[in-house]
């Protein structure tokens, strides 16, 4: 009797997995998930690793560097966000994630929440401290200007700095001030002044190529949170803080505050303030010089007589009519000095020599001769251990006497001891 059965289906743990992630991933494409960051790491590759999570389950996803180069925030842990990507499944570890491609702030003013993480981020590391501001130069010969050419600040900058101080020159740096690659253009053109000014500052030759600049100025016009967010980026931030030259931050209208605002070395709240800040207004400078002008000549003819009665009240002074008077006057003094310290000096001497005697005669009554003088002798076994005791000796026992006068042996013949009441 024969029985037959069908094999079931065997798949390997490569193929049940293919299947599985071909099913996911056919399955949930293009979707949004929201949920809390949690074990965030932004990996040296420039990915991002991460999982989301609420309070019934979590997910594993990844960004990847070409997807989360654009972000305008930084992510951190317990932060809540949106993120849409695809699902699928990693087969190594035979688990599914997200791969995300898209990452914000959940809920209205994302971009307000990114901002306050950034700057709760760059205050903990201090780059907002009063005590790295730089001071500005009073009266800078060339001022730096990093922004769009083809904006309205560059245009009012250049027109009220070439009135209120004319004698500085201004450089421009062409950057983008909004939209992509405009923080990275921005970086650069803070950059690129540092680098003339250090190498001028270590060349001992002139190069007419070479434009060090005394101060920058970097800013655009108004706009909305998204035209400034560039000067909120952190790498623009980064450049500030480490610019050698001073940097005036001159963003938007007066209501706005960037993130470059706090850390530059002075907010200007616009760039028409910024030209006012930076350089000294010159027909103030003219009125202060005409004023000084003016007041010189009676300045120094106060000045004159003020030192022509100095003088004269000198030259009838007693010590200039008769010098000799007062270098006789000094002898005199020295003479005094002089007796003072022999009379401190001799009472000095006076009394060592009363201690000194003293200390003698405390010295000779601890003579151990003079107490040998008083009838006392000295008693030492063959060891030369002095005997205190009858106890140390034995009868017949050699011992050795020293008196005042010289020493001789004897021998114990009879102990006695000496018996004390209580």
């Amino acid at each position: 009797m024969s029985y037959t059965t069908d094999a079931p289906a065997v798949l390997s743990v490569t193929e049940l997995t293919q299947n599985i992630k071909a099913h996911l991933e056919q399955a949930f494409t293009r979707v949004w998930v929201s949920g809390e960051i949690s074990n965030f790491v932004h990996h040296s590759s420039g990915h991002m690793y991460f999982s989301l999570k609420d309070a019934g389950a979590q997910l594993s996803a990844v960004m990847f560097r070409g997807q989360n180069r654009g972000l305008l925030f930084g992510p951190m842990n317990g932060m809540q966000i949106l993120a849409h990507g695809d699902i699928s499944v990693y087969p190594p570890r035979g688990q599914y994630q997200m791969v995300v491609d898209q990452l914000q702030p959940a809920g209205a003013g994302g971009l307000h929440l990114a901002f306050e993480a950034l700057k709760q981020k760059l205050a903990g590391e201090g780059l907002f401290d009063s005590h790295h501001k730089k001071p500005l130069p009073k009266f800078p010969e060339c001022i730096g200007v990093v922004t769009s050419v083809t904006g309205a600040a560059i245009r009012d900058m250049i027109q009220i700095i070439s009135r209120r101080f004319p004698l500085s020159r201004i450089l421009l740096y062409n950057a983008k001030v909004q939209g992509d690659g405009a923080a990275g253009e921005i970086v650069a053109g803070i950059e690129y002044f540092n680098s003339h000014q250090q190498f001028q500052a270590q060349s001992t030759q002139t190069h007419s190529e070479i434009q060090p600049c005394d101060v920058l100025i970097i800013g655009r016009g108004g706009g909305s949170i998204e035209d400034l967010w560039p000067f909120n980026e952190e790498v623009v931030a980064r450049a500030i803080y480490h610019s050698v030259i001073p940097v005036i931050s001159a963003v938007g209208h007066e209501i706005d505050v960037t993130i470059s605002d706090l850390v530059a070395d002075m907010r200007a709240p616009t760039p028409s303030a910024a030209a006012e800040l930076v350089v000294p207004d010159q027909a103030t400078l003219i009125q202060t010089l005409d004023k000084i002008s003016t007041q010189l000549p009676s300045m120094l003819t106060k000045r004159l007589n003020d030192t022509r009665s100095k003088l004269l009240g000198l030259t009838k002074s007693y010590a200039l009519k008769r010098p000799q008077l007062l270098v006789q006057a000094k002898y005199q003094y020295v003479d005094q000095l002089n007796d003072t310290l022999q009379r401190l000096l001799s009472q000095k001497t006076q009394n060592s020599h009363l201690l000194l005697d003293h200390l003698t005669e405390k010295l000779m009554l601890l003579d151990p001769l003079k107490i040998l003088g008083r009838g006392y002798s000295i008693i030492q076994n063959d060891l030369g251990q002095i005997i205190k005791t009858t106890e140390q000796v034995v009868l017949n026992q050699s011992v050795h006497v020293t008196v005042q006068h010289g020493t001789f042996d004897a021998k114990v013949e009879k102990i006695h001891d000496i018996q004390t009441k209580k």
